[in-house]
């Protein structure tokens, strides 16, 4: 794919028709994302100038990122970063990318009280717990993950972001003491079939949870915290809400995500200090 003296339209036309051959999934924004980040620039001025010209170092870095992609890497990984809420995060092969899906957690602790305690399990790229403190700079968040190579991660995030958040080398919430706990643990099928961007690239420990996808879920129940809000995989919920009833959680709901799945289940419990 020849870019070393082209403009920007003739490049993403190039790129697209191998990424449409490899089967990606949105071909072109993926062709307009890697050029923005090849080029240094934002997305939007690729748009506005289709006839700008494409330098040789530039071009040269951006038929890498097309291999890459070709590849079905995902996105995300080859440029570095992923727009989550009103954050940007740091992510690479160490951490799950961040789904839209996933703040509709974020959404749900937001209705905890001022100066509450909340615990970010998993916290992977520290998306959940970063943007809850971007947004309620008076609670006290935490963010554990089992795996230090993923708190290596989400910490850079939080100090390029300038955001207080502690960080904990623990399995679940440790022996931390919290209000509340939000979490997008692993939930998904031991063998299930995944995309090849997600299969190939992911960490799997982030993402399968036993069996039926509910080994770490069966664990965040017994949490004895007074607000739970839990993602979870199409198909999931009535089996967590039984869970949860099961452990004293009175109160609980479930959260659809903008294609009408119920995503995302949300718990309280009066007796240890549940939000209203």
């Amino acid at each position: 794919m020849p870019l070393a003296a082209t403009s920007v339209r003739d490049a993403l036309d190039s790129a697209t028709i191998p990424l449409t051959a490899a089967g990606c999934e949105n071909p072109r924004l993926d062709a307009e994302v890697l050029l923005a980040a090849a080029m240094g620039i934002d997305r939007l001025e690729l748009v506005v100038d289709s006839r700008r010209e494409i330098s040789g170092a530039q071009a040269r870095v951006f038929m890498d990122f097309v291999r890459r992609r070709r590849n079905r890497e995902p996105v995300a990984y080859i440029t570095g970063r992923k727009g989550f809420r009103w954050i940007e995060l740091a992510v690479d092969r160490r951490v799950l990318i961040p789904r839209p899906e996933t703040e509709f957690v974020v959404e749900a602790a937001l209705s905890l009280p001022a100066g509450a305690r909340v615990i970010d399990v998993g916290t992977g790229s520290g998306a959940i717990a970063l943007a809850l403190k971007q947004e309620r700079p008076d609670l006290d968040v935490v963010a554990t993950d089992v795996s230090a190579d993923a708190l290596d991660v989400a910490r850079g995030s939080a100090l390029r972001l300038g955001l207080d958040v502690t960080f904990v080398h623990a399995d679940l919430w440790g022996d931390l003491e919290a209000d509340a706990i939000v979490s997008n643990p692993p939930y998904v099928e031991s063998g299930a079939r995944l995309m090849p961007d997600v299969a190939q690239f992911e960490p799997h420990g982030a993402l399968f949870g036993g069996g039926d996808g509910l080994d770490v879920i069966r664990r965040l129940v017994t949490a004895p915290v007074g607000f739970l809000a839990l993602e979870h995989g199409q198909g999931q919920a009535d089996a967590i809400e039984a869970l949860l009833r099961e452990a004293g959680f009175g109160d609980v709901s479930r959260v659809r995500d903008l294609a009408g799945i119920e995503r995302v289940a949300v718990a309280r419990r009066a007796d240890l200090g549940g939000a209203a």
